[in-house]
């Protein structure tokens, strides 16, 4: 195992068992008062994750143009690193935890149209997480992978988006 997986695998339990904590709270004390609120922030939320995810592969494409160890490459390193680390990986646990709570808040378990969004969202989990070592790869100037790679990369979460999207809000079955 690589010195830095570790501190990923790391990461990503906190950011989980964060996000859990704050669904299991927010059910405690189950504020149904406060749903339209949660529910804002819960959009908000995916708002900036979809934004970061759209991004980060974007700023990845531009990096692979960049020679390693240049100036440019430290300059997208930094870049990188403050997007996913400040936004992204917040907004995603955020997501999580409010999603989760409106899952059992509005009783829906057992809705169809939820399984499937929630096959999507662990998708775009998992992107997230291929993206956090593929910057951790560009960090030690190890990337193996192109700009067109990474312009193909670029779409799946855009298309993840659509099927969400569609999913919570036509509610096919």
């Amino acid at each position: 195992m690589a010195p830095d997986t570790g501190h990923r695998w790391v990461g990503a339990v906190g950011g989980a068992a964060v996000a859990v904590a704050l669904a299991t709270g927010l059910a405690i004390w189950h504020p149904s008062n406060l749903y339209p609120w949660l529910k804002a922030f819960h959009v908000i939320a995916v708002i900036a994750w979809m934004a970061g995810m759209l991004y980060l592969p974007r700023l990845f494409v531009y990096h692979c143009e960049a020679e390693p160890g240049s100036r440019q490459s430290e300059t997208f390193k930094v870049m990188e690193r403050r997007l996913r680390r400040a936004i992204v990986n917040h907004a995603m646990v955020a997501s999580w935890a409010l999603g989760l709570w409106m899952v059992y808040d509005g009783s829906w378990i057992s809705a169809h149209w939820l399984h499937a969004k929630l096959l999507l969202v662990v998708a775009l989990s998992g992107i997230h997480g291929m993206l956090a070592r593929w910057t951790a790869d560009f960090a030690a100037d190890r990337n193996r992978h192109t700009g067109r790679f990474f312009r193909i990369i670029n779409e799946i979460p855009a298309v993840l988006m659509i099927g969400i999207v569609i999913l919570v809000v036509i509610k096919p079955f």
